[in-house]
């Protein structure tokens, strides 16, 4: 289906097909953008400026995170890194330890690196038009048309997972999104749904719509602006849609933690680059729990092992154990460098100073409550 036959399928009635809309709906983004002036989201800190920083910064933090949690890191970041000079030269350590908690890491080492190619490829101002954009670290195609379409007025179609869901519901759009072609399709239908003006009201319409009535379960039609023209609503079948068929194939791993503790300081190691928790700081990891127990065997002190709890990540549920060894406070210098010559690489911190680290949520929560 190529776009010209995309757009006609949109304006005008059409066989019905799965991955083709089976109705004229030229009035999509009129319903969405008045629904937008009288019912959506007017009050969150993000919206109201046309500062590609701001905008950008919101976007980034809610991905695959909800709006109440954000709530929280924004304000905060902002204090902290004001502009996108402010971020760039701020140490990467700083920035993940803003981010602690909000998971999802890699986000904020791509907000770094994209800070730092501002400043450098652009000049210290984002580029104003959504190709550019998208050739920024850790902008994607949707994230890149949001901010354009904010900041810029750009006719540029989103297509994150709330929308995908509130567009595939109205067309009837029965595609298989596993699939790249359908995917792709989906794609020229909300660009052929653009309106002529109001980018920025109708793109924040669709988001509120799919944040907040046309949600996963139980979506809310008889409030829906939607509602007269939806064709999951007609069909009673609303939940069907969006269809994807491939699975993310869960896996479960276990570790042990070790958290070595004297007086009020830890042991904290940095993990590689790449992988999971990717430059966080966190206790030292074991396969087991017998190399922890060992090595608390020969070291002064007290050692015993805490209850074990579950860390859930987006491909693998984690089993962790902590085995928690206190010091004692007045060890010398002799015993305590033998006692650190059997850890990994790392440094003592206070829970002071480890509060403003980049630390998983999980291992934030064991240590500081």
């Amino acid at each position: 289906m190529n776009a010209a036959a995309v757009s006609a399928a949109i304006l005008e009635p059409s066989t019905p097909s799965p991955a083709a809309p089976t109705a004229p709906r030229p009035d999509i983004a009129a319903r969405v953008i008045a629904w937008q002036r009288t019912h959506g989201r007017h009050g969150l800190p993000w919206q109201h400026t046309r500062d590609p920083y701001r905008v950008w910064l919101s976007e980034i933090m809610l991905q695959q995170t909800q709006v109440s949690t954000v709530l929280a890191y924004y304000p905060r970041f902002l204090e902290r890194f004001p502009d996108v000079a402010a971020l760039a030269a701020a140490p990467l350590d700083d920035v993940l330890g803003l981010w602690s908690g909000l998971g999802y890491y890699s986000r904020a080492r791509n907000l770094h690196r994209c800070a730092q190619a501002v400043m450098a490829e652009h000049g210290g101002a984002f580029p104003p038009s959504s190709a550019l954009l998208a050739t920024l670290p850790g902008i994607g195609r949707s994230t890149a048309a949001a901010i354009a379409a904010f900041c810029f007025g750009e006719r540029a179609a989103i297509l994150d997972g709330n929308v995908k869901r509130v567009l595939s519901r109205a067309l009837g759009f029965g595609g298989d999104l596993a699939s790249l072609k359908e995917e792709r399709a989906l794609w020229q239908l909300a660009e052929a749904l653009l309106p002529a003006q109001d980018m920025d009201i109708y793109t924040q319409g669709l988001m509120d719509l799919g944040a907040t009535i046309c949600t996963v379960r139980r979506p809310q039609c008889l409030l829906c602006p939607l509602q007269p023209v939806c064709v999951a609503q007609k069909e009673g079948q609303p939940e069907r849609y969006p269809v994807k068929t491939r699975k993310l194939k869960r896996s479960a791993r276990s570790n042990a933690l070790l958290w070595l503790q004297q007086a009020d300081r830890v042991w904290l190691v940095q993990r590689p680059e790449t992988g999971v928790w990717a430059g966080l700081w966190t206790l030292p990891l074991y396969d087991d729990m017998a190399e922890p127990r060992r090595l608390g065997h020969g070291w002064p002190g007290q050692g015993e092992p805490l209850a074990p709890f579950q860390h859930v990540l987006t491909h693998f549920d984690w089993a962790l154990q902590p085995y928690r060894h206190v010091l004692p406070a007045a060890l010398g210098p002799a015993a305590l460098a033998e006692v650190e010559a059997a850890l990994p690489a790392g440094r003592w911190v206070t829970l002071a100073d480890a509060a403003a680290m980049g630390l998983p949520a999980p291992i934030r929560k064991l240590l500081l409550g």
